[in-house]
């Protein structure tokens, strides 16, 4: 792919377009923006979400400002990610919310940078970030500046899948108790697994090595997550917002893994 001219990279992806490739990708967008409504939705009715954590620094009436502009935002930026027309935009909107929260764990990183949550945080935002990078980059009609802008979100999302499975290594405790009972052989070796599944992901991303395969997987396995985890403790507790918030985040992440691996030119 590295001896190809960007032009000809590109004038190959545009040549796909009307494609299978075409409606996965929609299929992207649409749960890329549905979650990023249903995460601006409940922090619009539960103060205590990860959203208004982030704006604790700011203090009123600043803090609640920002904080509706920023779910507005957000669930706008939802209902115009599922538009094709109005993709574009939709994709500067949520990048720029959620590249604000990246930038909001910054604070928490230097108040304490031995807490792992803060960096685990960070890089779960910016994953989303890269989602709506390659929406933006599906859009641009200059060749090599949307073969950066994808090569980019590739190697951006690869170094979040370092973080995801340090995380799993750093809270595994927490991590095993997710995973449901009747799954065999057992919590540790699942989560052991899906740890070791997230670095070798990592890896094929950051070194280009079947890629698009390891980001598909990624999707997928995220995807199951919300399914196996999240969509039934709403099920059992569906007063508890915590895990609406959990689901709408889980869900923004499979489908900004998803929407990178659908950028053909990578």
């Amino acid at each position: 792919m590295e001896s190809d001219s960007p032009a000809l990279v590109f004038s190959g992806l545009q040549g796909r377009s009307g494609s299978a490739a075409n409606a996965l990708q929609m299929y992207g967008r649409i749960l890329f923006g549905a979650s990023a409504m249903l995460f601006g939705v409940v922090s619009l009715i539960w103060r205590d979400s990860d959203m208004w954590q982030r704006l604790l620094p700011l203090h009123a009436p600043l803090g609640t400002i920002v904080g509706w502009c920023l779910v507005i935002a957000q669930i706008a930026g939802g209902i115009a990610m599922i538009l094709p027309r109005t993709a574009r935009p939709a994709s500067i909107v949520i990048g720029a919310v959620y590249g604000l929260y990246v930038l909001s764990c910054v604070s928490s990183i230097v108040a304490a940078p031995a807490e792992p949550g803060g960096y685990i945080n960070c890089f779960e935002q910016l994953a989303i970030v890269c989602g709506a990078l390659a929406v933006y980059a599906t859009s641009e009609t200059d060749a090599a500046r949307a073969i950066v802008l994808g090569r980019a979100a590739r190697l951006g999302l690869g170094v979040c899948a370092v973080s995801f499975a340090w995380a799993q290594v750093v809270y595994l405790q927490y991590t095993a108790s997710l995973v449901p009972t009747w799954i065999p052989p057992n919590r540790v070796f699942l989560t052991n697994l899906t740890t070791v599944a997230f670095a070798l992901a990592a890896v094929a991303m950051l070194v280009n090595r079947q890629a698009r395969l390891a980001m598909r997987l990624l999707a997928a396995m995220t995807a199951l997550f919300g399914v196996l985890v999240w969509l039934p403790l709403i099920a059992a507790h569906p007063a508890t917002l915590s895990n609406w918030s959990e689901v709408g985040e889980n869900y923004l992440i499979a489908a900004a893994a998803w929407l990178v691996a659908d950028l053909h030119w990578l």
